[in-house]
């Protein structure tokens, strides 16, 4: 909208306040004219919510949608202010744009990467959580714990039949560019924590990565979160996809297993992990403790 509104100093002033988390000033510029709301930078097209996401100023944030911002308003890149409080963790405003029913399925132009990417590839746990709580009913924290001990064998399987969606495994395993999926991301930067959850809803240990895309892949296209892991070099990221049923024995299409890439990129202790015919007990992982938030009766207890 840039400066459709004739008041594009006003309209900095609310950018800078939002940016800067001076909820005074942004009260002040909203009260005067609420419209300002609406208002997006020249160029960039980003608006004072998605500076405001970005920096975390929740007050900001539920200030800007009550008086008129677009919750689902893109920049130039594609990306909405749930992506942008994705990407720097900050949960409690994720919670509030969900609250407000942010499109949490959009993919933004340069990449093709939804929320739950930015959430994965930077390691914010609760983030991936949140953003998949309209698809994952929450388990009660005793039960994941009983799973753990007694009636899950390590794979998840017993807790992901509660929740066995296909739209949940569609939006989980939605590849970005150069089919590099949210697991890949958690793997590749030996987020465990995220690899977990992850896993307990449905990510696909078997995707595979593109030849194409714009994204240098110095892995290679074929290559599975398992790959990733071994580049990265994280034993308990390998550990919980082997135990979960990844295989030590594919091959992407530089001809490369997971043995051989955890061998190229200097990750020495995870040879013996890796080798296709290892003995190495893999101990066993219990689901994730973030499934039993209870997050989607929040929502729509909120909502």
């Amino acid at each position: 909208m840039g400066n459709s509104f004739g008041c594009s100093a006003s309209g900095e002033r609310l950018v800078s306040a939002a940016r800067d988390g001076d909820l005074i000033e942004a009260k002040m510029l909203l009260e005067f004219n609420p419209g300002l709301a609406k208002y997006s930078t020249f160029g960039s097209l980003n608006s004072p919510l998605h500076f405001a996401s970005a920096r975390g100023h929740n007050e900001i944030v539920t200030l800007l949608i009550e008086n008129g911002a677009d919750v689902n308003s893109r920049n130039y890149c594609g990306q909405t202010a749930l992506m942008h409080a994705c990407r720097y963790g900050h949960w409690e405003v994720v919670q509030t744009l969900l609250l407000f029913r942010s499109n949490v399925t959009r993919a933004d132009y340069l990449n093709g990467r939804t929320a739950l990417h930015f959430a994965a590839d930077n390691g914010h746990v609760r983030c991936v959580r949140l953003v998949v709580a309209d698809f994952v009913p929450s388990v009660p924290h005793e039960a994941v714990c009983d799973a753990g001990v007694n009636g899950d064998r390590g794979d998840g399987s017993s807790l992901r039949k509660k929740h066995d969606k296909s739209a949940l495994s569609k939006f989980v395993n939605k590849a970005s560019d150069g089919g590099v999926t949210a697991l890949h991301m958690a793997a590749l930067n030996g987020y465990f924590d995220c690899v977990q959850l992850l896993l307990d809803i449905h990510a696909n240990l078997s995707a595979v990565t593109f030849h194409y895309g714009t994204s240098m892949d110095l892995i290679g296209a074929g290559s599975t979160p398992l790959h990733y892991a071994a580049c990265r070099g994280d034993l308990k990221c390998c550990q919980i996809l082997l135990a979960r049923g990844a295989s030590r024995l594919t091959l992407n299409c530089n001809g490369w297993l997971p043995h051989d890439v955890a061998k190229i990129w200097g990750r020495h202790r995870l040879e013996p992990l890796l080798t296709p015919n290892s003995d190495l007990v893999v101990p066993t992982f219990p689901p994730s403790n973030y499934l039993s938030l209870p997050l989607m009766s929040v929502l729509n207890i909120a909502r």
